[in-house]
């Protein structure tokens, strides 16, 4: 076994940072979707994405790669949001094994309620604070951090930030 290669100073003061700012920021989204929606930040990402796909239906595997969350994790989530009348699961036609999950009217008008202060309270904590060159350099960074193979960061919505909503971003 190697020796470990210990964080420097600065390396370790600037992973503790990245670790508080992205605790901080999911916890003040969460809290805040809970109270606007009844949603946890995941649900509202089923949600938007679903909202966004091809007949708002997405297949299960691909619906837990766009929301960053295992098939089981998913599989409780779309049961909760079944239970409320969000989304239905379909069956897949062409593959039997294969399941589609389907945004429904309800869930889609709870998209739209919530959907304006979620994209007000993600700007506020976030982009209203970096500015518009900070933006550009944290875009950049993430670029860098990427794993290989996956989309760019700049394509994933993970905290279903719906862009019907948001304008232009």
């Amino acid at each position: 076994m190697e020796n470990p290669a210990w964080l420097d100073d600065d390396e370790q003061r600037v992973w503790r940072g990245f670790l508080r700012v992205n605790a901080w920021i999911y916890d003040e989204l969460e809290r805040d979707l809970r109270e606007r929606g009844g949603l946890s930040l995941i649900e509202y990402g089923i949600l938007a994405h679903l909202s966004e796909a091809p007949e708002r239906r997405m297949r299960m595997r691909a619906l837990a790669d766009s929301v960053i969350v295992s098939k089981s994790r998913l599989s409780h989530q779309i049961a909760r949001l079944e239970r409320d009348g969000l989304v239905r699961k379909q069956e897949c036609a062409d593959d039997r094994r294969g399941l589609w999950a389907v945004l429904t009217e309800e869930g889609a008008r709870l998209l739209a309620a919530v959907a304006p202060g979620h994209a007000a309270r993600v700007r506020a904590l976030m982009f209203d604070r970096l500015g518009p060159r900070r933006t550009a350099a944290l875009e950049d960074l993430l670029a860098v951090l990427e794993p290989a193979g996956d989309t760019p960061a700049t394509d994933r919505r993970p905290s279903g930030v719906h862009k019907a909503t948001v304008g232009n971003d």
